[in-house]
């Protein structure tokens, strides 16, 4: 069997991903990378699924793929992206790559099991001791077949982010690459599909680093120069913890959900162990690509900072044409995550508050909060800001705000304000002070939207009712001291 050289073609990365679970951040970063060295070269992204795992593989797994991808903009139809291709489908090129292996003396069966390795070793720990070299064993079912790595020299991968390491070969044990039953192990697979694909650059996260060794034996073995590595940075919580599923969020679905804006979270990811200079960090993907150099990538762990993420996010939110920001905030208006009744909601009643709203929410989802006053049929029940806002003279205050809505004309944002500037100023109140209980009254929560306009759009009618309502629960609760 021959393979293309990979100097043959353009540059050609890949991005590889095992269906077995939800889109990580760090396979985001590490698509995007990919792209944006593809995209720069005027080269080739090709995406393999590597569904060899028939166990744990899913079908939604892979569409889950393919939509995570198409949400940071790499999708199927641009001219630079190459596949799916499916890693099943090469079998027979995995299998002919292992037999090439054997005929040529690279590789040998072996029937060793690990209880036979510790009994020779003595130790638990203790790699692969090369029993079966020379024993000439052919293939039987249950037979493993090794590659035989050198007894002397080292290995040096050539890393255009972490350099030049090197790894002695006496320290590399003779690896499986085809079990027992003939099937081919991850380390070949990847290798021979990475040949049958002509990939040039192998762009991928630092995990991988201790497979290099392995592979470019593998790729030197079966006739190829091997290609430009580049192993990424690792991904890190707060405490400079490798991010982890079981302990941190990182499924890219899970940040869309609460309303990370995709082109934020693109910015964002991309600046995950590289930055553009210039202490800028707002800019679109265009611009981002265009700046890229994967040798300036920085080979030390880089903090997935969720604060900085949702700062990011609440810029290009507050970037967004309103129209746009209030067509992104719909699937939080409509049922079953608004807490509201699906009639209840009014479009035109939201178009009107989105432009304040915009201005104050940091992911999307914080959109229901900060209207919900508008589509529930009273104010939201926080005790915290009831006690905080309800202190006298908030019962008197209310009476005489309440008797000046009633006649105020018209029913505007600044005679709104003015009224209760006045109405603070006769109870000695400043309008911070005088506002809160009104605030309360009608939304129930201590911050919120801008009041004023706030009540020009909830209408007269339902403002008063609301006052009226607060008015009489103040009159039933026990007599609250004035504070000193």
């Amino acid at each position: 069997m021959t393979f293309p050289a990979p100097g043959s073609s353009p540059i050609r990365v890949r991005f590889a991903p095992s269906p077995t679970g939800m889109f990580h951040v760090g396979s985001a970063r590490s698509t995007l990378f990919n792209w944006a060295v593809a995209k720069q070269s005027g080269g080739i992204f090709v995406l393999r699924v590597e569904d060899t795992d028939a166990a744990r593989n899913r079908p939604e797994w892979t569409e889950g793929i393919l939509s995570a991808m198409a949400s940071l903009g790499v999708h199927e139809g641009d001219p630079t992206f190459e596949g799916p291709y499916f890693q099943s489908a090469n079998r027979g090129l995995h299998e002919e790559a292992a037999a090439r292996l054997f005929a040529d003396g690279r590789a040998y069966y072996c029937d060793c099991t690990r209880d036979d390795v510790i009994a020779r070793t003595g130790s638990q720990h203790a790699g692969y001791d090369g029993f079966c070299r020379d024993r000439g064993l052919a293939y039987e079912p249950g037979r493993a077949l090794r590659f035989r790595t050198p007894d002397d020299g080292e290995t040096a991968v050539v890393d255009v982010i972490r350099g030049n390491p090197t790894f002695p070969n006496a320290a590399i044990e003779d690896f499986v690459i085809a079990r027992g039953d003939g099937s081919p192990v991850f380390l070949l697979a990847n290798v021979v599909d990475d040949l049958d694909e002509r990939i040039t650059h192998v762009i991928r996260g630092e995990e991988h680093l201790p497979n290099t060794p392995k592979q470019q034996l593998l790729w030197e073995a079966l006739g190829a120069e091997p290609p430009v590595w580049a192993h990424l940075p690792v991904l890190v919580n707060e405490k400079r913890q490798k991010l982890s599923k079981r302990r941190d969020k990182v499924a890219l679905e899970d940040f869309f959900a609460e309303g990370i804006l995709p082109d934020a979270m693109v910015n964002y990811l991309m600046l995950l162990g590289w930055a553009p200079g210039n202490d800028e960090e707002i800019l679109p993907f265009d611009e981002l690509v265009s700046r890229f150099r994967l040798d300036e990538v920085n080979s030390a762990p880089a903090f997935f900072d969720i604060k900085k993420l949702t700062a990011f996010n609440g810029e290009y939110i507050r970037a967004l044409p309103v129209a746009e920001f209030a067509a992104a905030c719909a699937p939080w208006l409509v049922a079953p995550a608004a807490p509201w009744a699906p009639e209840a909601f009014d479009q035109a009643t939201f178009d009107a508050v989105a432009p304040l709203a915009q201005t104050r929410v940091a992911l999307l989802s914080e959109i229901t909060k900060n209207v919900d006053f508008l589509f529930l049929d009273g104010p939201v029940d926080d005790e915290a800001s009831w006690a905080k806002a309800m202190k006298p003279p908030a019962a008197e205050l209310l009476a005489d705000v309440r008797a000046a809505f009633a006649a105020l004309e018209p029913w505007e944002a600044e005679p709104l304000k003015d009224t209760v500037t006045a109405v603070g100023e006769r109870h000695g109140l400043k309008l911070g002070k005088a506002q809160a209980p009104v605030r309360v009254a009608v939304t129930g929560r201590t911050i919120g939207l801008p009041l004023f306009e706030s009540l020009a759009v909830l209408g007269r009618e339902r403002t008063l009712a609301r006052v009226d309502a607060a008015i009489v629960r103040l009159a039933a609760a026990p007599a609250t001291p004035v504070e000193p």
